[in-house]
């Protein structure tokens, strides 16, 4: 059996074992000509998020074999083992496809059903940012905390693109956007690593899916930070009708609070 414990050596070396297998099979295609697919939600997917999920894969089975894997570009499996890897190859496509190096491999572990480890990797300008619950985040190797932000009002906002909320999400993010001191956007993934790093106040997002959130959870709490989804309720793989694909992170308690107040109205 897997000692169950967060800061597992083996469960770290090889979160960054699969962020090298993934930096070493997306790399070559980017800026390169490259076959794009649409997926059946009409995401663009392309051979390198493909061979990098087998590769990560591969290392995951050939280690512990009884982990499950949660992958973007195939099939779940033993998704109820006690310890759960979720996997998004290039998180950022359209980035990837269009030369921009905004794009992010992303990994996290579960441990039954709850992100206790999580890696940021961005391959094109070689930064990782390494989060294990109970310990504090790393930024290339070292340690890296949020900042204080006493208001909304003063806070630096991110989020991926205005275009991103569906239906009433639309309104209450206009609300934390025009009470916020600037809305920055493009970021992709890299907004969370930002926010970890103390450069960013609130990162905010709706249409999100487990292997888009679960790695940024012990990222951003490892920092010092709080992130949710924007009913306040933690971020997890057995949300249930909880899990409505929104999030908001905040790197100080207070803004967070403040926010989520404007989100709800």
């Amino acid at each position: 059996m897997t000692e169950a414990r967060a800061g597992d050596d083996r469960f770290i070396a090889l979160a960054e074992q699969l962020a090298e297998a993934a930096r070493n099979v997306v790399m070559p295609h980017f800026r390169t000509p490259l076959a794009i697919d649409a997926k059946a939600d009409q995401s663009p997917v392309t051979i390198a998020d493909k061979d990098a999920e087998v590769a990560m894969r591969g290392l995951i089975e050939a280690t512990f074999p009884d982990h499950g894997i949660i992958g973007e570009e195939f099939p779940n499996v033993r998704t109820d083992a006690e310890f759960v890897w979720v996997l998004d190859p290039i998180d950022g496509t359209q980035s990837f496809v269009t030369g921009k190096p905004l794009f992010g491999t992303l990994i996290a572990l579960l441990q039954n059903g709850r992100p206790i480890l999580g890696v940021l990797d961005m391959p094109a300008l070689n930064e990782r940012w390494i989060g294990v619950h109970g310990q504090p985040t790393t930024f290339n190797g070292k340690p890296v905390t949020t900042r204080a932000c006493e208001s909304v009002e003063a806070a630096w906002l991110y989020a991926t693109s205005p275009h991103m909320f569906k239906d009433a999400e639309t309104s209450a993010y206009e609300r934390l956007q025009k009470a916020s001191w600037r809305a920055v956007y493009g970021a992709e993934c890299m907004a969370y690593g930002l926010l970890a790093n103390g450069y960013v106040d609130i990162v905010c997002e709706g249409t999100m899916d487990l292997h888009d959130y679960a790695p940024m959870v012990p990222i951003i709490e490892g920092a010092g930070g709080v992130i949710t989804n924007w009913k306040g309720k933690p971020l997890a793989a057995d949300m249930g009708a909880g899990d409505d694909g929104t999030v908001l992170a905040a790197g100080d308690k207070r803004i967070h609070a403040a926010a989520l107040e404007l989100l709800a109205g």
